[in-house]
């Protein structure tokens, strides 16, 4: 059997996201690559989490093309295909439709930050791409939610932001492993709650959500103070 241990490191990933609250049912996956052979290893399509097991995760190429597994691989394969074959400098890729990001997702409007718990992990918004035409989801759904994420951050740094919402969908993440992409979907979820929160009480109390926004100088001290070049954030490498 190919890539043990990464089988391994996938199957865990994926049972940390009923764990941690953001899947219910089968909505999720999560995915982890190696690069080296330019490999990587998914969920099987619509298995309960109770009968996933490292033997059952499914083995693809970057085009999407199962290598190895007795199963079919996630319906969002192509998804992560892309974004691994784009993208060189992630190695984990987690899709959920956790309800509170989901919610942001369908009214199509990016996480603004308003806080440190945001600012700490997300160098600004977590951003929302745009919809997919109708073209776009009759010739090849999947592949073309990759193609969009990876169009909206044209020009900016994905490990900066390392997740984002596709509107009228839901979030995925990324990370240099799918450990922390798992983390980081956990993030988005709670940032995405707390930003809800944030703005329904700040129209109670009858203030502009833009009063609400985190200054610029406090997000950049937040992000820069673990992810900089002088992070002292934690007890170093």
């Amino acid at each position: 059997m190919m890539l043990k241990e990464l089988r391994e490191q996938v199957y865990e990933a994926n049972m940390d996201l009923p764990k941690h609250g953001l899947v219910v049912f089968t909505w999720g996956n999560a995915s982890q690559v190696d690069r080296e052979r330019g490999l990587f290893v998914i969920k099987p399509s619509g298995v309960d989490y109770d009968e996933l097991s490292p033997e059952n995760m499914v083995v693809c190429d970057f085009d999407g093309n199962k290598v190895e597994g007795d199963l079919n691989p996630s319906s969002d394969t192509a998804t992560h295909a892309y974004l691994y074959k784009m993208w060189d400098n992630i190695g984990g890729v987690v899709h959920t439709h956790s309800s509170h990001a989901v919610s942001w997702a369908q009214a199509g409007r990016s996480i603004p930050c308003y806080g440190t718990t945001h600012a700490d992990y997300f160098y600004g918004e977590v951003p929302c791409m745009r919809g997919l035409t109708e073209q776009e989801i009759e010739e090849a759904y999947e592949l073309n939610t990759g193609k969009v994420i990876v169009e909206g951050f044209e020009g900016s740094d994905p490990v900066a932001r390392p997740g984002c919402l596709v509107r009228n969908h839901g979030p995925f993440t990324w990370g240099k492993d799918a450990a922390a992409a798992v983390y980081h979907a956990v993030v988005v979820e709670e940032v995405a709650k707390m930003a809800l929160h944030t703005e329904q009480l700040a129209v109670a109390a009858a203030k502009s959500i833009d009063e609400c926004r985190a200054p610029q100088y406090l997000e950049d001290k937040h992000y820069m103070r673990k992810h900089g070049p002088n992070a002292y954030y934690g007890q170093g490498k």
